[in-house]
């Protein structure tokens, strides 16, 4: 008996690797690096709730347990998103 042919990968975004520097998502053929330095959030949070990722609508990432909503566009783009509020 021959196994069915393995379907496309339907996995639209994955944690791929968290170190001392940041965390690399995968995201839609796409990989981001988020570093410890601009995303704070993620250095000192639990590997699983880092592990924890969902993609909201195709363009809005969402780490549940940590809070943190990030839009993909911010990071194709983070010139036009200052993380820091201007007086």
């Amino acid at each position: 008996m021959k196994s069915a042919t393995h379907g496309t990968n339907t996995s639209l975004i994955e944690v791929t690797l968290v170190d001392t520097h940041g965390i690399w998502v995968f995201v839609q053929s796409r990989e981001y690096f988020l570093s410890h330095e601009e995303y704070p959030w993620f250095k000192k949070a639990k590997i699983e709730d880092v592990m924890n990722v969902e993609l909201h609508h195709g363009v809005h990432l969402h780490w549940p347990a940590l809070d943190v909503d990030l839009s993909l566009a911010s990071l194709e783009h983070p010139e036009q998103f200052p993380m820091v509020a201007e007086d």
